[in-house]
């Protein structure tokens, strides 16, 4: 938690399950991830950083929780389950709004050196 003068804001790290993972796993994080949330409404910001595990994408039925400027065209399933929690939280995806070069947008690479994901993640309260 950080204090301010005017305002309170709790950070959370998060570390979600991959999309391997079975769903009953993600349900599960998600349940808590909620749970854990809710406990801080006291807080007048709240952020959310991590590793997600989520592709999220550009689709225009995600709009204003998301910006253009995310690596991926289309969301996975834990890309659309951050970007449902994302809305029902009055959060927007951050990470996804600030332009930046390719070689800048990714957060992961696969060993082959050629394989590229954006998995991680900033939700801050949509102001």
């Amino acid at each position: 938690m950080l204090r301010g003068r005017w305002r309170n804001i709790i950070i959370l790290n998060v570390h979600a399950p991959s999309e391997e993972k079975s769903e009953e796993s993600e349900d599960s994080f998600y349940e808590e991830l909620e749970q854990v949330f809710d406990h801080f409404r006291k807080y007048h910001m709240k952020i959310l950083l991590g590793d997600f595990n989520a592709k999220v994408g550009r689709e225009i039925i995600f709009k204003p929780t998301i910006g253009q400027e995310g690596f991926h065209q289309d969301s996975n399933d834990n890309g659309v389950r951050v970007v449902n929690f994302a809305t029902s939280k009055n959060l927007v995806v951050k990470s996804t709004m600030f332009p930046h070069r390719n070689i800048h947008r990714y957060t992961c690479t696969y060993p082959d050196g050629k394989t590229h994901n954006q998995i991680d993640h900033v939700l801050i309260d949509r102001r």
